[in-house]
């Protein structure tokens, strides 16, 4: 394309503590960087309006009729009333598409927004809302009300009815991006529609080996960074710990970064456990570099940005076999795992091995090493063009065919 593209960005949160505020943060300072013309409406503070470079932003306040989803991120029933003052905005901005990142209130409201204009619309799938509520649901409906079959009928009649909602929005949409190829293949064989990488990056600079301050003492840390909510299978470490100490691993420690739920029960059932709460700059780098293993049983992740940030930090990591990580992780830095005795004995294995550990935290960097957002977004705008000039026509991008994906779009 002769001109840059013009892109309206409606991302599900940006100031939040969160993958996609994570992404889209750095989006923003990749378009600025380059003389990108680039608006991002979001919702949270600082509201109104602002320019930075070629970036315009356009913060819209959530109100009382909301509720909340993390805690510091909320849904707002009543965000259409924002329309008019967003259309304007995109009147005067004239984009050449609006990409919103999910099913959210400030998703709809870019939907909703781009139809009414007649605008491109392209969605990105960051987050597995239907496994997340499933999971949720699990916790709060009574046991002693809904139980076996009924129960397990009921969760998956929950999760497919919303992944299909979803999916009616995302139909709208002329093409989509999603985080890993298995994502890929669900939305389009759900949406017929054309679909794209879009992989994370990682800071470098933020994360290394180098920020370690933790002094030898004996002891092996045990990590995990994130929100702290049952769809990331916190309750799973309880478990760990207990199986650890019954293998005589008495001098395993386990620290947790970030905030949730689940934080009064982990400090009721994990002896000894830190709960630092939400960490930011050279904090978080420091951290992550003090671990030892970094472990995340979740299996709803649809990357896990924690777990390349673990390995930039030359510390191995655990994941499931289920979901985004397992795409992040091979078998030189760290442990896919199929049940919970495999994180026990793969935990086990580098306790008891500094050999292995400590190849591994080598190999975890040089992976992350691979990683970056620049990367990322050289692909995505590669894909902008290819889709808006009709030459990515049921085309998948493919992780690092970023610059023959460039050359097409020119």
């Amino acid at each position: 394309m002769e001109s840059p593209v013009r892109v309206a960005l409606f991302p599900d949160s940006l100031y939040e503590v969160n993958g996609v505020a994570n992404t889209f943060r750095h989006f923003a300072e990749y378009a600025r960087m380059r003389d990108l013309p680039l608006l991002v409406v979001h919702g949270c503070a600082p509201e109104g309006i602002r320019e930075t470079g070629s970036v315009r932003y356009c913060g819209l306040k959530r109100g009382r009729i909301s509720f909340p989803v993390e805690k510091d991120l909320r849904f707002d029933m009543a965000f259409a009333r924002h329309l008019g003052r967003v259309q304007q905005e995109l009147r005067q901005f004239k984009p050449d598409l609006v990409h919103i990142t999910g099913p959210s209130d400030m998703g709809m409201l870019g939907t909703i927004a781009a139809l009414r204009l007649g605008i491109p619309l392209v969605a990105s799938w960051h987050t597995n809302v239907h496994e997340y509520t499933a999971r949720r649901a699990d916790r709060i409906f009574p046991r002693w009300l809904i139980q076996g079959g009924t129960r397990s009928w009921l969760l998956n009649a929950l999760e497919d009815t919303v992944f299909w909602i979803s999916m009616l929005h995302f139909k709208l949409a002329r093409f989509h991006f999603a985080p890993n190829p298995e994502l890929i293949e669900q939305l389009k064989i759900a949406t017929r529609k054309p679909c794209w990488l879009m992989e994370r990056g990682i800071d470098l600079d933020c994360f290394g080996p180098e920020k370690r301050t933790r002094k030898e003492d004996g002891e092996f840390v045990i990590g995990y960074v994130g929100r702290l909510s049952t769809e990331k299978k916190i309750r799973s470490f309880a478990p760990l710990a207990q199986a650890l100490s019954e293998a005589g691993h008495q001098h395993v420690r386990f620290v947790f970064v970030g905030h949730g739920s689940e934080e009064k029960w982990l400090q009721e059932n994990i002896p000894g456990v830190r709960l630092t709460g939400v960490l930011k700059g050279e904090a978080l780098s420091s951290a992550y570099a003090d671990l030892d293993l970094f472990v995340f049983f979740s299996e709803t992740d649809t990357f896990g940005n924690v777990v390349l940030e673990a390995l930039a930090s030359g510390v191995p990591a655990v994941v499931s076999d289920q979901g985004g990580p397992k795409f992040i992780v091979n078998n030189d830095c760290g442990f896919v795992c199929a049940s919970d005795d495999d994180f026990f004995h793969a935990a086990s294995l580098l306790i008891e091995d500094q050999s292995v550990r400590r190849a591994m935290s080598l190999a975890a960097r040089k992976r992350a090493e691979r990683a970056s957002w620049d990367a990322v977004f050289d692909s995505v705008y590669a894909a902008y063009g290819c889709e808006l000039t009709g030459c990515g026509k049921n085309q998948v991008l493919k992780g690092h065919d970023f610059s023959r994906a460039a050359s097409r779009a020119n």
